[in-house]
């Protein structure tokens, strides 16, 4: 048997996990009024009230909505605010 030399493949070997987008996902839940979810969205993100009632009414219709997107560390970030806040969220590549 002969000693091989590993093979370099900048496409995987390279690849840094946090330089890709994750995003942010609020759930729904049975606890949160659709005021405070909404306010929170403000509050945290900076978003119009008209941009946070429709992210708010996306998760309560539909279970979820993706409220971030950005780097692995700042979505760690806001999904760990978010969890301050009372509310359920997740990250997703």
């Amino acid at each position: 048997m002969t000693a091989t030399t590993p093979v370099h493949d900048p496409d995987v070997a390279d690849r840094d996990l946090t330089d890709e987008t994750w995003k942010v996902v609020v759930w729904n839940d049975p606890v949160n009024l659709i005021d405070y979810v909404a306010y929170v969205l403000r509050k945290l993100f900076g978003y119009s009230e008209q941009k946070a009632m429709e992210l708010t009414m996306r998760v309560h219709t539909t279970g979820r909505a993706v409220v971030r997107d950005g780097p692995r560390e700042q979505a760690e970030m806001d999904c760990y605010r978010l969890h301050h806040h009372g509310l359920w969220a997740t990250l997703e590549r």
